[in-house]
């Protein structure tokens, strides 16, 4: 006969809770490692060539990778609910939202690097311009707005699974959205702006992770041994 369904922790939601937690710590990363030179001068192309501009891009890349990895143990902590839709939804808009995002970032890592250290070696500011042309091409732009736009829409639609499911805290997923909403402004801010923008993720972000981990305790796992 079939034994009855226990509760033991659902190993899928507690690798999306790490997901969130680590995404929030590499959010601030982000954040307070990349230098903020006026970068029409010779020193903001130096900060380009600089460890902490690759460390905070390549940070921003890895978080913007895990959320939606998140977004995925989330659709599977709720499969079988009513909210499991809204949450497959959250994960995939997320997944292009993010890829879009990261195409931009790659740019800023590998291509401002190479500028950087031309303009260093001529000692050449006029080489940042080089910089903006592909920075602020039409194209790289859109492509860059659409990405985030998405990564928006995405966390708006976990942040409803959440407050539907009646497992997590409804409240949890809510700052994280509303922090990814205004990723597109942030960059408008003053260095400081940005730093708290970044810690205020990482908040966000661990409180969604505990939530989730907590949840995945009390998720009910079906026993297929017959006797």
């Amino acid at each position: 006969m079939s034994v009855p369904q226990s509760t033991r922790p659902d190993p899928r939601a507690r690798m999306g809770a790490a997901a969130f937690a680590i995404a929030g710590v590499l959010f601030a990363v982000y954040e307070a490692a990349a230098p903020r030179a006026d970068q029409t001068t010779l020193e903001g192309a130096e900060s380009w060539t600089s460890t902490g501009w690759a460390v905070a891009h390549i940070a921003a890349i890895a978080g913007l990778i895990l959320i939606p990895l998140g977004y995925g143990a989330l659709r599977g902590l709720l499969e079988g609910t009513r909210n499991e839709k809204t949450a497959f939804l959250a994960a995939t808009i997320g997944y292009i939202g993010s890829g879009l995002t990261i195409s931009y970032y790659g740019a800023e890592v590998y291509g401002l690097k190479a500028i950087g250290e031309r303009a260093v070696a001529d000692a050449d500011a006029s080489m940042t311009e080089v910089g903006d042309a592909f920075r602020y091409d039409a194209t790289a732009m859109s492509v860059f707005a659409i990405g985030l736009a998405l990564i928006a829409v995405a966390a708006v639609l976990a942040a409803v699974a959440v407050w539907r499911s009646g497992t997590l805290n409804r409240w949890s997923a809510v700052p994280l959205a509303a922090l990814l909403v205004t990723m597109l402004p942030q960059y408008f801010l003053p260095h400081s702006g940005r730093i708290a923008w970044g810690a205020l993720v990482t908040v966000a972000a661990l409180w969604l992770a505990a939530e989730l981990w907590r949840a995945s305790s009390k998720a009910p796992a079906a026993d297929l041994q017959e006797a």
